[in-house]
């Protein structure tokens, strides 16, 4: 080692696996000796558990275990056990509770809603639109059928009024049922963890009297699917909670509960499994990953950054030892995350046989931008591909004009809103029907006419006996009135009068030319 050379302290840093810290956070990966203590566990199940556990036999022994015994029980002529071996069942709650391991990690694919902003984005557009407008409550079609089929006039009249005060009492109803949160911000909860995990899951609590009384939402990274099909299991801290299926009566084969609370179960299809759902972004999770590493690159880069604006040169003169020692140590520690310090150097005079060159040479003097611009926003439409859900309804500026963007808007009702809408609405009047089966819950739908447009339709419906006045009036949420269930029959008078001022209206386009104002001469209608 010569006087020339200079050694720097360096050092890698080792991030933390995350992936096994969220394995880590499973609380169902834990092994009996912790899970025996869990509050609510019914004696007889621990003592089986605990039986269970004992047969267990740790990784680290398998291999003496496999050299030293008969890993089957065998008999006469090749014939032998065929039981699996409970040293690879009943290590952890996965076993000894007989819940499936779900697919993928939930905490990861939780977190992910939490760090990628287009996935973020993405599953609130979804929810806001489908279970987030809020719900109505609408006469169930057998229930029309009987009111239309009826000739009893008086009756049909009766009968509306009984429907509009059911629906008052069905909305206040089902708004009673949570002290903490609306039955739209439960759904909110519920389609949101769906959407993030594939997983959402519905709490159904009943009274002693065995109706429903409580309705409510459970955190989906928390709970697992039994292998029987006959229940879930939820572990947070210390405690254990079995839960039945919706409407199911058999009995609690872990805790102690009784009268254990109900599920509904929520999940997307996935062919891979039948009991777990998949969310969508995970067709697109190498985009997911990608971007989060690129936006992580350019932390780095500005976090890290060690380049100065300007290297220094200097010819003719050599620098005291001091001189040397504070400008390594400026470049190693002092740079690192502050690139726009400033470094003083002192120089001696110029001499009659030498002569000192000084130069700044610069090395970074150009605007600096983010890497994988391109990159990153391919990751983000494939993550809005894999949603089905259009730039335009997270707020995008590049989604194109306004024409195209409603034509996105109007797929995105179609292809995706409107069907997930239906399936959450036949699910959830299993609770509606056990109240009543006159009415049934359903979600509003996404809006994409105005309200000009849309008085115009109604009146074409009822004008033409397509529909009838309180059908419309359902429509627009207003109580049902008396004769609203006969056709529509315009005045003679009416008809003569307005008949072209209702086709001139019924042509005009959609736009600020449908407000009415002053016709041009000539075009008004008549009046004495």
């Amino acid at each position: 080692m010569s006087d020339q050379d200079f050694f720097i302290n360096a050092s890698i840093d080792n991030p933390t696996d995350v992936l096994k810290q969220f394995k880590e956070d499973d609380p169902f990966n834990k092994s009996w000796t912790e899970l025996k203590n869990l509050v609510g566990l019914d004696n007889n199940f621990k003592r089986r558990a605990g039986r269970l556990a004992e047969k267990a036999i740790a990784p680290e022994n398998m291999t003496g275990y496999l050299n030293n015994a008969k890993a089957q029980p065998t008999g006469i002529d090749g014939a032998q056990s065929k039981e699996i071996n409970p040293g690879s069942v009943y290590r952890n709650a996965y076993g000894l509770f007989d819940v499936i391991t779900p697919p993928w990690n939930l905490y990861e694919l939780a977190n992910y809603y939490d760090t990628s902003f287009a996935n973020h984005a993405a599953i609130d557009a979804k929810v806001e639109n489908i279970v987030g407008l809020g719900y109505d409550f609408e006469i169930s079609s057998s229930t029309m059928l009987r009111l239309e089929s009826n000739q009893d006039k008086e009756q049909v009249g009766r009968a509306r009024n009984r429907i509009e005060r059911a629906k008052i009492e069905l909305h206040d109803w089902i708004e009673s049922l949570n002290d903490n949160d609306s039955f739209t911000t439960t759904m909110v909860k519920v389609y949101t963890d769906m959407q993030s995990t594939g997983n959402g899951y519905l709490e159904i609590g009943r009274t002693i009297r065995g109706e429903i009384g409580y309705v409510g939402h459970i955190p989906a990274t928390t709970m697992r699917a039994r292998r029987l099909r006959d229940g879930y299991v939820q572990i947070i801290g210390q405690k254990v909670v079995y839960f039945r299926n919706f409407a199911a009566k058999n009995p609690n084969p872990i805790t102690t509960d009784s009268r254990p609370n109900e599920i509904i179960h929520f999940k997307q299809y996935s062919p891979l499994n039948t009991f777990y759902g998949v969310p969508d972004v995970l067709s697109a999770i190498n985009s997911l990953h990608g971007d989060q590493l690129a936006s992580q690159y350019n932390i780095d880069y500005f976090s890290n950054k060690a380049v100065p604006r300007y290297v220094v040169t200097l010819k003719g003169a050599k620098l005291s030892g001091d001189a040397e020692d504070k400008m390594f140590r400026f470049l190693q520690t002092n740079l690192k995350g502050q690139s726009h310090r400033t470094l003083y150097i002192p120089l001696p005079g110029d001499t009659d046989t030498n002569k000192v060159e000084f130069n700044m040479q610069p090395i970074e003097n150009g605007v600096q931008e983010g890497s994988f611009e391109r990159y990153r926003k391919q990751n983000r439409d494939d993550i809005l591909i894999a949603h089905q859900v259009p730039l335009s309804k997270i707020g995008g500026g590049d989604s194109g004009g306004i024409a195209a963007a409603l034509a996105q808007d109007r797929t995105f009702k179609e292809q995706v809103a409107r069907p997930a809408q239906r399936e959450l609405e036949k699910t959830l009047n299993r609770i509606i029907r056990e109240k009543t089966d006159v009415l049934v819950l359903k979600f509003n739908e996404l809006t994409l006419t105005d309200e000009n447009v849309q008085s115009q339709i109604l009146e074409r419906y009822v004008k033409n006996q397509v529909m009838m006045p309180n059908e419309a009036r359902n429509i627009l949420g207003l109580p049902q009135r008396e004769g609203g269930d006969e056709p529509f029959q315009p005045k003679p008078q009416d008809t003569a009068t307005r008949a072209r001022d209702a086709e001139r209206l019924n042509n005009q386009s959609d736009g600020t030319a449908t407000v009415a104002g002053r016709n041009p001469k000539g075009e008004g209608r008549a009046t004495k």
